[in-house]
């Protein structure tokens, strides 16, 4: 048999047993119908797809990307890798100006940064909520992340720099992500303290740009696949010239940058990807393996929710971020219940997906106003902002609470 004259799925949709396991567990099915879900968009869809281009369905965009379809699937079917290939190699229509505006996160925060209190003002009056609902279909209901006045790699540039970081015994390399580079630079100045404590000097990669999760999903291709090259290309030269290894702290980067660029976009990534680290676990291992000692200030008390992030569960590393929790003395700890908080990125900006993004949410806010926490812990940048904006609970990333709690210099001494 010449298996040439066939047209094979470059996805694993074969294996699919149509028990559709993947179908309860989405969470856009409820609240949405003109999504068809992710048994017919991906399986199902893909053996039509492939005999014409014709049948491609424009309502795979209401896809989440969530990967919650992939964690329940018995079969381990790629289901939302299926669906996103499927809408970068079928969907040719053009990215609309909103889209664009949202996914160049690096273009938006540079501009941003320089000029942040009149941006962060401006973006909070009611006003212009409504004219960009009104030009761009940005939804007027939803609250920007404010961007800081100084984005992270220039604190570390000034403040910081190589050279006190080369004193360290040990060394890691930090994709910071945009979300600590123009919103919340605490998040990696947070990390710098526990490393540093530690003894591990924190390096910025030769050159970064964004993960580019924002780019895939709003169909610029092109732009994602070439940014994830540089990125790729500069996280070998951090592995096998500096033997670093590379932590992130967003849950998604760190995802996008394992399995997303392989599977979307093409870029291969085998030879660093085991070495690309979330900085719980990082952290996690070594106190596992007993290779420092963690010291927590007498009194700090905090009751904390931990939401697991949709990627986080898809990378099933969520029990790192509770573990360090649980280890402070003063913290207790509670698993708020699996569901995705909606946002999915970009998707809850857009005036056509804001009702959908909320009703997805809603369980997720009513479990955590039951559980009336101090705070929510959570790794994802996009969960703390739909939950912050839904249910006025602060939100902070479990490095930010372990920098909080941590005693910095009983620490040190403890790990020199």
């Amino acid at each position: 048999m010449n298996l040439q004259q066939y047209n094979f799925s470059e996805n694993n949709f074969e294996q699919c047993i149509k028990c559709t396991v993947c179908t309860v567990y989405c969470p856009v099915i409820p609240v949405n119908p003109k999504y068809p879900g992710p048994k017919q968009a991906g399986p199902d869809g893909e053996r039509f797809r492939l005999k014409a281009s014709d049948y491609f369905d424009p309502s795979l965009k209401y896809c989440l990307n969530c990967k919650r379809c992939e964690v329940a699937c018995p079969s381990g079917v790629r289901i939302g890798d299926i669906i996103q290939a499927a809408r970068i190699k079928y969907n040719h229509e053009r990215p609309k100006l909103r889209d664009r505006i949202l996914a160049n996160t690096d273009f938006m925060g540079n501009i941003a940064t320089r000029v942040a209190p009149l941006v962060n003002l401006t973006l909070a009056l009611q006003p212009v909520k409504l004219a960009l609902d009104g030009m761009l279909a940005i939804d007027y209901r939803r609250t920007f992340p404010a961007y800081a006045t100084r984005t992270f790699e220039r604190w570390y540039k000034e403040e910081l720099t190589e050279a006190s970081q080369e004193a360290f015994a040990h060394h890691v390399s930090y994709f910071h992500g945009c979300y600590v580079n123009y919103n919340y630079p605490q998040l990696g100045k947070d990390l710098v303290t526990i490393l540093n404590a530690i003894g591990y000097g924190v390096h910025l990669l030769d050159d970064e740009h964004c993960c580019g999760v924002a780019l895939i999903s709003n169909g610029l291709i092109d732009k994602a696949r070439r940014q994830g090259t540089r990125n790729i290309a500069s996280i070998r030269r951090s592995i096998e010239e500096e033997d670093r290894t590379v932590l992130a702290t967003s849950s998604t980067c760190a995802f996008t940058l394992r399995d997303e660029y392989p599977h979307l976009l093409g870029i291969a990534n085998t030879d660093v990807r085991d070495r690309i680290e979330l900085a719980t676990r990082f952290l996690y291992r070594l106190i596992e393996e007993q290779q420092i000692q963690l010291v927590f200030k007498p009194g700090y008390q905090k009751q904390v929710a931990y939401h697991t992030p949709c990627h986080m569960e898809k990378l099933g590393w969520a029990i790192y971020s509770i573990a360090l929790l649980r280890m402070i003395p003063g913290v207790k700890c509670q698993m708020l219940p699996s569901n995705c908080c909606g946002i999915a990125g970009t998707y809850g900006f857009k005036r056509e997906n804001y009702r959908s993004s909320q009703l997805i949410g809603e369980p997720l806010f009513q479990a955590i106003k039951q559980a009336a926490p101090d705070v929510v812990a959570t790794d994802c940048e996009t969960c703390k902002w739909q939950i912050e904006m839904s249910t006025k609970v602060k939100v902070m990333h479990p490095i930010s609470i372990l920098a909080e709690a941590l005693d910095v210099e009983a620490t040190r001494a403890k790990n020199q």
